[in-house]
């Protein structure tokens, strides 16, 4: 805006002139320099203004004398800058407007409501990693100064954007301050940011986060719904659809303690879990060792209706790997020879079906078959929205009801579901029937190796041959285990397996007796052992191959048994069995082996892989778990102590339950830090591991309590693992518990031990940056 003003007076000249160009520039002098010139400043705000004189000098009475003078003024205007950052915003020059809106911040404050949220929406609609994060400092520093112009719409939209764009701990941090400024997003639009989210370990741990959050604010009926006020309230009440994406997600990425806390508030706030919850449920307690809670869920899922043939794979699979783990093998011997009988039946059926099909086809009745429609395969593989795919916020602003981000959601849970199925390995589905896969054998037979009973091994082989039809008998299941045996070099447990099976009547042929025999002949001190064998193997009328007789012949003549050697170099002639038949045996023999060992392969890997499994840790973390869920935590520690003193080693889940135990019974934090002295002294004598989820309990506990030096031992051991920690969270657990902690001086008398907590709060006060 430009102003002209006749000013009077050289009073009056300088007074204007000191008004507009400032105390620096006062024309404080009537010399020739300044008639005509021009002279020209730069105000506070960087605006430049112009101060033109012509001084008209006459004789005139003193009195009434005037000067007259032209003034040509830009004056503050913020409506302009406003202008010239919606233009920059339509125009995508993003470096203008900032440079607009950090004038505009300078000269008057925010800008209005409207050119905020373009600001705030034109940023984000780039997807740029740079912007975003600009995006969110406007966000922040309007929250902090003026709360009430940020509009709901546009920090959806953005925290949207920054969870699609992998920067999880900013998208929650919007979602925080849209609660802490009423404007509270539909659990449609919010479970779509955690879905995202989820799709990082760091992102599903900060869901995680969010969910308890505002799960909290709905625990034991605590929003009236019949209250009006209450609706936008209870419009973001998280769902079913939330509950499964979290979940899987916290499945996936191994944070399965934060999981069963989720479940845990469900039925606090009022949701019960649907079919698709339940395998989901399943597997978190089995990853936790409560076998007990999966025996219930099972009656449930036998009788839900819907469920699919991986989600029941699922399940099984779940159920079989927790009777491992407590080394319970009879129950999984039971699941095992059930789906072994279940399949067997299945093959008569759809024999006979086979059966009567070729019936009609060889008396050329052809029945009435309506034509299939092909499927378009595009629909099924439709992928989920990238980033460089962001919606516009136009379109984003006419889906009222967020219909658009729920099926997004669904499809990422399906993602998520997708990968998780892939970690099923001990159970596999063929024709509708489950069955044991390679690696479920593989796991139970080496548990009944390292608890040494043999017998019941072998009476499982008998009953799982009785109901397995293998292609051929080198391909069965009985062969491939005690091929693995005789491979690790268990052949006492081989000949032990071996003669079970003679006994029984189940045939194993040749090549078994082969392969012990010749592995006998190699270690060299077992001719006994080699006596017996073939002894039995000419009663059972086994021949054995030429290789076989050779190796046998060089032990014996090892051994100065000339005489066995000589008897057994007769019985090889009598056989007349020739070179190239022989080639051809060994051929066939070895093409069956590598159509069938698979089993033995894998028995082989699970047992050289060393991985011993203490069913006894999983039992007594199961006792501490359920006394810390009553709350009885006097018990809860003398179980710890009778664990230790059995020989047993806590673990991370053990401490994890009772550091959960003791922040819930009314804050026994004292306790929570003699539980850390404990930690530190197993995990420098034992194997122990500090999780995440574990040392970010501790670290909430110590926070709370106010133990800032043990805080910053945990900060100093997660940072030095590259654990992400929430900041956000602990900056608003400082402000809300310590506030006017150590703010004044430092007294000054006070002992080491004060000296060193207040130095570690206010250490702990500049890492969450409020100083």
């Amino acid at each position: 805006m430009l102003r002209v003003g006749r000013i009077c007076s050289r009073s009056s000249i300088r007074a204007v002139s000191s008004f507009l160009v400032g105390p620096r520039h006062l024309i404080g002098h009537e010399s020739s320099h300044f008639l005509g010139s021009k002279c020209c400043w730069t105000n506070r705000t960087g605006a430049i203004g112009f101060l033109n004189t012509k001084l008209n000098i006459g004789s005139y009475d003193p009195c009434l004398s005037t000067l007259t003078e032209t003034i040509l003024v830009q004056a503050r205007d913020p409506s302009l800058l406003a202008l010239e950052i919606e233009n920059a915003i339509d125009q995508q020059r993003f470096d203008d407007a900032w440079r607009a809106y950090e004038k505009h911040i300078h000269m008057d404050g925010l800008p209005r409501k409207s050119v905020l949220s373009k600001l705030i929406t034109g940023f984000t609609e780039t997807c740029d990693a740079h912007w975003l994060n600009q995006s969110y400092n406007v966000v922040n520093h309007a929250f902090e100064e003026k709360s009430e112009l940020l509009e709901k719409e546009p920090l959806i939209f953005l925290s949207l954007a920054l969870a699609r764009s992998s920067l999880p701990n900013l998208a929650i941090n919007v979602v925080r301050k849209l609660i802490k400024m009423e404007a509270y997003p539909p659990v449609a639009a919010w479970s779509a940011i955690v879905a995202h989210m989820c799709q990082t370990a760091t992102g599903a741990f900060l869901a995680a986060d969010m969910v308890m959050e505002i799960g909290y604010l709905f625990q034991n009926n605590r929003v009236d719904p019949r209250k009006k006020s209450n609706r936008p309230l209870l419009l973001m009440k998280p769902n079913s659809l939330t509950f499964n994406i979290i979940l899987t997600a916290s499945l996936l990425f191994g944070t399965t303690k934060k999981a069963e806390q989720l479940l845990e508030l469900m039925p606090r706030i009022g949701l019960k879990p649907d079919v698709s919850l339940l395998i989901v449920m399943a597997r978190i307690y089995e990853q936790n060792g409560h076998r007990d809670e999966i025996q219930k869920l099972r009656r449930h899922v036998n009788e839900a209706c819907g469920l699919s043939e991986s989600e029941f794979r699922q399940f099984y699979d779940c159920l079989l790997s927790c009777h491992l783990k407590f080394g319970d093998l009879d129950s999984a011997v039971d699941m095992i020879l059930d789906m072994l009988k279940k399949g067997k039946n299945t093959k008569r059926s759809l024999e006979a079906a086979k059966a009567v099909l070729e019936t009609v086809e060889n008396n050329k009745i052809y029945l009435p078959c309506e034509k299939t429609k092909t499927v378009n395969s595009g629909s099924s593989n439709k992928s989920v929205c990238t980033d460089s795919q962001m919606l516009k916020y136009i379109s984003f602003f006419k889906d009222q009801s967020f219909a658009r981000l729920e099926l997004d959601a669904r499809e990422l849970l399906k993602l998520l579901s997708d990968k998780l199925q892939e970690q099923v390995g001990l159970v596999k589905y063929e024709y509708g029937i489950l069955y044991p896969t390679e690696t479920m054998y593989a796991k139970l037979v080496k548990a009944f190796l390292e608890a040494d009973k043999i017998s019941a091994l072998a009476s499982f082989l008998v009953k799982a041959s009785r109901e397995d039809s293998p292609v051929s008998v080198e391909s069965s299941f009985v062969v491939q285990v005690i091929n693995a045996c005789i491979s690790l070099g268990l052949l006492e447990q081989a000949h032990d397996l071996l003669d079970e099976m003679r006994f029984s009547g189940i045939r194993v042929g040749s090549t078994i007796y082969s392969s012990l025999l010749k592995a006998y002949c190699k270690e060299g001190h077992h001719e006994d052992d080699i006596t017996a064998l073939l002894k039995d193997a000419q009663q059972a009328g086994i021949q054995l191959d030429p290789s076989c007789y050779e190796d046998l012949i060089q032990s014996r003549a090892r051994h100065n048994n000339t005489t066995g050697a000589l008897n057994l170099f007769k019985e090889l002639k009598s056989l007349n069995i020739l070179k190239a038949g022989h080639n051809e045996f060994e051929m066939l023999v070895q093409g069956c082996n590598n159509n069938g060992a698979a089993l033995t392969t894998k028995l082989v890997e699970e047992v050289r892989s060393g991985h011993v499994v203490n069913h006894a840790i999983h039992d007594w973390n199961n006792v501490i778990h359920f006394f810390c869920k009553k709350r009885l935590m006097h018990d809860a520690h003398k179980a710890l102590g009778k664990m230790k003193a059995l020989g047993h080693t806590p673990n991370a889940q053990t401490f994890h339950s009772l550091v959960t135990g003791y922040a819930a019974v009314g804050g026994k934090y004292v306790e929570v830090t003699d539980l850390w002295g404990e930690m530190k002294v197993l995990s420098t004598s034992s194997s122990m591991k500090f999780d995440q989820e574990l040392l970010d309990s501790l670290l909430y506990c110590f926070v709370r309590g106010g133990f800032f030096l043990r805080a910053m031992e945990v900060i100093e051991m997660m940072e030095k693992g590259k654990m992400f920690i929430d900041k956000y969270k602990y900056k608003s657990l400082w402000l809300k518990y310590h506030r006017t902690l150590y703010k004044g001086k430092a007294p000054k008398v006070q002992t080491e031990a004060q000296l060193k907590r207040r130095e570690a709060a206010l250490h702990f006060k500049r890492w969450i940056g409020l100083t």
